[in-house]
């Protein structure tokens, strides 16, 4: 039965937690709960994550534009939330995009905080961070991984000493108004969503809930241009009965 404080389903695991520490994801966060339809609403997802377990920190890890005033607001109602941001500059990329990769960030953090905390939660699909759990799990710190089953890398689930499915706890983690109501219905109906490829707060009084979403620029899709058919050279020539030949 899973209790109202949060990521405590199990028996016992609350006392197996100890310490906490939450390593978020804030890209691939956010490009999962878009697959999913929903948006994520962070005030809950703390508590949620959590539990009744005592905590160390919640790190939030984004690329951000300076330019972009409301998500420099966001990002202020998080650090004034529970959350420590780390952000990183976007880098535009010659093809125009812009993102910010904070994988190195994350797996040092894990790493240089050990021994300050018993249990990392890492909220993120990639697989790139599998290394970096076992390095810490070798060192006696607990591994519950976090996320939409169908952006999570295996490996990181076979790492992990736990998964939590965010699939699972939809209206747990994400804002009312968002799109889970008819999302959860579906689930319901078919619990395993075919996996696809591979962020707020509730409304406080200082700040709206119209606050966007912290994400990386998105790529505009790009129409698919013609491929020009190149003559096969060894195709036969056929002329019309009664046409001369070229000559």
């Amino acid at each position: 039965m899973r209790s109202p404080g949060g990521i405590t389903a199990q028996t016992g695991v609350t006392g197996m937690r100890g310490r906490v520490a939450i390593f978020i994801d804030g890209n691939n966060l956010f490009h999962a709960a878009r697959s999913a339809g929903v948006e994520i609403d962070y005030a809950k997802l703390l508590n949620f994550l959590r539990g009744e377990s005592p905590l160390l920190r919640a790190f939030f890890y984004t690329g951000v534009d300076e330019r972009a005033e409301r998500q420099q607001g966001f990002l202020l109602w998080m650090r004034r939330n529970g959350y420590r941001v780390v952000q990183k500059e976007l880098k535009t990329f010659p093809d125009g995009t812009k993102k910010a990769n904070l994988d190195v960030e994350i797996a040092v953090d894990m790493l240089s905080l050990v021994g300050n905390y018993d249990t990392a939660i890492l909220v993120s699909g990639d697989e790139d961070f599998a290394y970096a759990i076992n390095v810490i799990a070798y060192k006696g710190v607990r591994v519950e991984v976090c996320g939409f089953r169908g952006n999570t890398s295996p490996r990181l689930i076979d790492v992990a000493d736990r998964f939590v499915d965010f699939d699972g706890v939809i209206a747990e983690i994400c804002k009312a108004e968002s799109r889970y109501a008819s999302y959860g219905q579906q689930h319901q109906q078919h619990p395993q969503r075919p996996a696809t490829g591979g962020r707020y707060g509730a409304p406080s009084p200082t700040v709206p809930p119209s606050i966007p979403l912290p994400v990386e620029t998105i790529e505009q899709a790009q129409p698919p241009q013609p491929v020009p058919v190149q003559p096969d050279p060894y195709a036969p020539q056929l002329t019309r009965v009664g046409d001369e030949p070229v000559k």
